[in-house]
């Protein structure tokens, strides 16, 4: 008898759900039957991150996939962007990373994707396993089940991101690196034992109950540790990784944050200056100063909706070599489109030593606005509410790429929808820190009115 899947664990890109009360073995095994005749694959990688019930998960969804007729490869545990890696290096037909990400301990889920590690969301397939699993309605089973049999992949992974700059650029670098008890902790010494720089590590025991810091950087609190011990061991800048190591966070020497704009702006410069007039892609709540910069460097700037899928897609449709996002993810063409928080660091790296100066004299140019980060409200009516704030800045330029975008000569804000959730975002930047505030206290108490 099957488990009543409880479908609200599918969510816009991935799976994700409290273990074991919303995912769970028998819930993994089911989508391991769906996944295999979907993709109609042969061979399917699968990883997993450090969490506990991940090895238990991985079990269960091994065996739904090889009843239903495919060889599963197990990785092991490995961050998110090796996965990756691993089906677009190796050829295999799809693709499963079993982690939860940045979540809380008591998460589990799964991120799915296609060959040559081509994302899979709930437009491209994800709806069509949780309509299979609501109705209870497996696929047959395969007349011939597949093998499960083992990989090891990091040194491959390493080489491959060493691949994107000349490791004998790299300076002997001191740095912080906090892997928040997650893979970082096992991905890092693979990649770095082939580059001169001295590693002051942070928290790199694999831990998925994650016993220091929840493992989420993008919230400043989490960064705290990192920013400390790039103080006290002088360190040249500071790293922090996602708990599945896909998303990559710096802090300068000085211990202060540098946002996901400005590695976005970092990488595109790298970027062009092995590749010349590149098309680079940033999202829409990147920074003005990004596109400028890549303007200014002789590239072509593509702006895109938030969300990896989509940016994927639009950077295959129009040969993009690098994309960034605020959030921390950055894509390159030749890493299948796929993130890598591992392969931006390298060129930050190499740009870094290129520049021969401190870390926050070469982000100085580049990062001169003032952003309010998002900010998250609970809206009940969200088009009345955007129809609201588009009347009251009638007078700006707007645009609807993804939610509304109103834009001055001086400041600029989006507020779009949540996939998930009754929230609005909001993000606002400034070139002053005064019209930054003033404008997000106004927009905030028009969305919270």
């Amino acid at each position: 008898m099957q488990t009543q899947v409880n479908t609200a664990i599918f969510k816009s890109y991935d799976v994700r759900g409290i273990y074991p009360s919303e995912l769970n073995e028998d819930v993994a095994y089911q989508i391991g039957r769906c996944f295999v005749p979907l993709l109609g694959a042969k061979s399917v990688a699968v990883g997993r991150d450090m969490r506990p019930s991940g090895a238990r998960l991985f079990d269960a969804f091994a065996r739904g996939a090889s009843e239903a007729g495919a060889d599963v490869t197990d990785v092991g545990m490995v961050s998110t962007d090796a996965l990756y890696f691993a089906v677009g290096k190796y050829g295999f037909d799809g693709g499963v990373m079993i982690t939860a990400s940045h979540n809380p301990a008591q998460y589990n889920g799964m991120k799915f994707t296609r060959e040559e590690a081509q994302a899979m969301s709930l437009e491209t397939g994800l709806s069509e396993i949780r309509d299979r699993l609501a109705a209870g309605n497996l696929p047959p089973k395969a007349a011939k089940p597949g093998r499960i049999t083992q990989k090891f992949i990091l040194d491959d992974f390493a080489q491959h991101c060493l691949s994107f700059i000349d490791p004998a650029k790299v300076k002997p670098f001191k740095i912080a690196i906090d892997a928040g008890n997650g893979m970082a902790g096992e991905t890092v010494p693979h990649v770095f034992k082939h580059l001169p720089c001295e590693v002051v590590p942070l928290y790199f025991e694999l831990d998925g109950s994650f016993p220091n810091h929840p493992a989420s950087p993008i919230e400043a609190e989490n960064m705290i540790d990192l920013q400390a011990a790039v103080r006290k061991h002088s360190c040249d800048l500071g790293v922090a990784f996602d708990g599945d190591a896909d998303r990559m966070f710096i802090v300068d020497e000085k211990g202060d944050l540098v946002d996901g704009s400005t590695v976005t702006a970092l990488v595109a410069l790298n970027t062009l200056k092995r590749h010349p007039g590149s098309r680079i892609l940033y999202n829409l709540i990147c920074s003005r100063s990004v596109p400028e910069l890549i303007l200014k460097n002789g590239g072509i700037p593509i702006r895109s909706q938030v969300g990896h899928s989509l940016i994927k897609k639009t950077m295959r449709e129009e040969d993009v070599l690098f994309g960034g996002e605020h959030s921390g993810h950055f894509y390159f063409k030749q890493n299948w489109y796929a993130d890598s928080g591992m392969i931006a660091l390298m060129q930050c790296l190499e740009l870094f030593s290129e520049a021969d100066k401190p870390v926050s004299e070469v982000i100085a140019p580049i990062d001169t606005r003032f952003r309010s980060g998002e900010i998250n409200s609970t809206v009940k009516d969200i088009p009345a509410k955007l129809e609201q704030l588009q009347e009251h800045y009638k007078d700006a330029q707007i645009d609807h790429l993804d939610g509304v975008t109103i834009s001055y000569p001086d400041w600029w804000m989006n507020i779009r929808p949540s996939n998930t959730e009754p929230l609005l975002r909001l993000n606002v930047e400034g070139d002053t820190k005064e019209l930054m505030e003033r404008h997000r206290d106004e927009a905030l108490a028009l969305i919270r009115s």
